[in-house]
Parts: C-alpha cells; sequence; structure tokens
C-alpha cells in the first residue's frame, strides 16, 4: 500500500507571503503546489470577460455554469486557464483584485469550487501537496496533518504587496488591502487560527526566515504520514 499523501494546508491575508512561502515549501520538498486563490480570481476574470457585475449573486451563478478551469500543480512551472485561454498574468491585475470578493463570497460558488479542490489534491502524482488560500485549515483540509496560518503586520503586508506593483501608491495598496480584508472576514475568519493551527507571524521574517518557520512544522521526509480522518 502507498503511502498517504501529505497534506499542508495553509490560510493567511493578502500580503502575507503566503504564497510565496507556500510555493518555495511546496518546491524543497518535491510536492505540489495549489493555489485556491488563483482559481477565485479566474472565475472573477470569467464574470468580467462576460461584462457581468461580480457584486450581482445571480450573475456569478450564471457564469459559474460555464466556468471550466485547470490549474498547474507544479510551483515551477504554474498557470490557470480558462477554457484555453491562459490567464496566469491576467488574473492579477487591478480590476481583478478588486472583482475578487464578490465571486468569493457566494455560498455555492465555494461549496463546489472547494470540492474541486479536495478532488484535485487527491490526484497529485506527488508525496504531498501545499494547499494555499483563506479557508484552507478550517473547510478545505481541516484535518490536514500540517495547518498553518500565516500573518504579518497590515502595514508590512501592504509594504509587500505594493513592491509587488509597479505605478501603484503606496497608501492605495494599502486602503485596498484593508478593503479586502475587511469584505473577506465576512465569509471566513482568514486572521485568527483555529484550534490546532501553527501561526507562523512573518513581520519581522524574510521569505527564507518564513519557509524554514514552516519547513520546521513538517515530518521529517523519511517519517511516514499519518492518516487522518
Amino acid at each position: 500500500m502507498t503511502s498517504p499523501r501529505l497534506v499542508i494546508a495553509m490560510d493567511g491575508p493578502a500580503g502575507s507571503g503566503k504564497s510565496s512561502v507556500a510555493k518555495e515549501v511546496a518546491r524543497r520538498r518535491g510536492y505540489g503546489y495549489l493555489d485556491t486563490g488563483a482559481v477565485y480570481r479566474a472565475l472573477a476574470w470569467h464574470v468580467l470577460a462576460r461584462a457581468a457585475d461580480t457584486a450581482d449573486e445571480n450573475a456569478v451563478m450564471q457564469a459559474s455554469d460555464d466556468f471550466h478551469w485547470t490549474i498547474s500543480l507544479d510551483p515551477d512551472a504554474f498557470w490557470v486557464r480558462v477554457g484555453d485561454t491562459d490567464v496566469t498574468a491576467d488574473i492579477r491585475e487591478p480590476r481583478v483584485s478588486d472583482a475578487v470578493s464578490g465571486v468569493a463570497r457566494v455560498p455555492a460558488v465555494r461549496t463546489a469550487v472547494n470540492e474541486a479542490f479536495r478532488a484535485l489534491a487527491a490526484t497529485v502524482d506527488t508525496p504531498g501537496i501545499v494547499i494555499e488560500g483563506r479557508d484552507i485549515t478550517t473547510v478545505v483540509a481541516p484535518d490536514a496533518p500540517v495547518r498553518v496560518l500565516l500573518t504579518a503586520a497590515p502595514d508590512v503586508r501592504a509594504a509587500r504587496r505594493s513592491g509587488e506593483l509597479t505605478n501603484v501608491d503606496a497608501a492605495a495598496v494599502a486602503a485596498a488591502l484593508h478593503r479586502r480584508d475587511a469584505s473577506d472576514s465576512q465569509v471566513v475568519d482568514f486572521l485568527v487560527a483555529a484550534p490546532g493551527v501553527a501561526v507562523v507571524d512573518s513581520t519581522e521574517l524574510d521569505l527564507e526566515q518564513a519557509v524554514q518557520a514552516v519547513l520546521a512544522l513538517l515530518p521529517p521526509l523519511s517519517e511516514p504520514v499519518e492518516e487522518t480522518s
């Protein structure tokens, strides 16, 4: 019998560094990497491409009916597609970032997408997978052997996010992060760790230190993974 895959569930707010950390942890361990936020972004892009309103729940539901997406689980070759269209770069546009909370707050959408995440994670052909997003430790993979909340102070998160962008005012980035935190927190609590979830505060950590903090929570590669119910 093959050993069960190690699932690492990682939550955190925007700008906490969770995507960079999760991807690097997956890369170093030879695991798959699932960016759940990219799928919600792709749906927001899809709704906008239909010239629909992402704040209209009915419009989002209609768009989700023909939302055919695929995503790479390779941390070294990441991409997202909607149908035959590669939207990897497009989903990072400000207009999509501003719209993603609208689609993510629709309960039926979250239920369907979360089920797809679980099914996708079960098909990965690597010894483990790092799944990162907003309600991964509590909803998508609540029984994962390793669950982590990666957080950071709001001003640090804003500085990091503004550093990733060009021609964007830092104050505007901070305001946008605050709006998104406030909006998303009405759907999931991603700022407070659930029982049993390890907290890694990256406020004073660089990328390497944050990666090492998460790696320290993982069992040694030679240690078998305990199955969870």
